[in-house]
């Protein structure tokens, strides 16, 4: 069961940048997809493994068990 608080604060956080994100449970597994609106600052989003670390810290989610797609990858499928 993911953090709804954290979830909810990595989600305003984002949005201030221009960025969405979904969460899924998925069995032990959890899938997140960062995407870009059109307003996204390209500068503004963190590595992914730093982004990986935040969402294992406010997600109170091992990060063995996230699955992130930055937009980048999202586009690409």
């Amino acid at each position: 069961m993911i953090n709804t608080d954290g979830l909810e604060s990595i989600r305003t956080s984002l949005a201030a940048d221009g960025y969405e994100i979904n969460v899924n449970e998925e069995g032990e597994r959890v899938g997140v997809v960062i995407s870009a609106t059109p307003e996204a600052c390209a500068d503004c989003l963190v590595p992914q493994t730093v982004m990986v670390s935040i969402l294992e810290q406010a997600l109170k989610v091992p990060a063995a068990a996230i699955d992130l797609s930055y937009p980048e990858e999202s586009a690409a499928h």
